[in-house]
């Protein structure tokens, strides 16, 4: 799930290649911009570019924490979370195609499914509190 979060963050800020290739979505940060402005159509363009930085700073934060350990469970409740939202807005916005073939909601499960597994146990025991 980090490198997922990574990877999304790398194509945004223009890491991995820039816009035009078909190795990217978005290719820098003005079209990932655009593209939150579309799913968060109903806010002003405003708000929704401080949801696309919001989003991205949060991802940052998620990567880092799942990948260093810390605070598994509440990490993984955050990326869960934040996955629904955007599966709920992308199917909102652009219909039921594109968070399937993106597999938003398949990745909303495994965040809630690590927040569900207790870390500590040895075997495939749920949380009980």
């Amino acid at each position: 799930m980090a490198s997922s979060f990574l990877s999304a963050v790398a194509d945004r800020l223009g890491i991995w290649t820039k816009l035009g290739s078909s190795e990217v979505a978005w290719g820098n940060m003005n079209s990932f911009l655009a593209y939150t402005q579309m799913l968060l159509w109903y806010l002003p363009s405003s708000v929704a570019n401080i949801a696309g930085w919001a989003a991205t700073i949060f991802e940052i934060a998620i990567a880092a924490a799942l990948l260093l350990g810390v605070a598994i469970r509440p990490t993984a409740i955050a990326s869960g979370a934040l996955l629904l939202v955007f599966a709920i807005s992308m199917t909102i916005s652009t219909g039921v195609e594109g968070p399937l073939s993106f597999s938003v909601w398949t990745a909303a499960a495994a965040s809630l499914l690590l927040a569900a597994i207790d870390p500590q146990s040895t075997g495939p025991r749920i949380w009980t509190a």
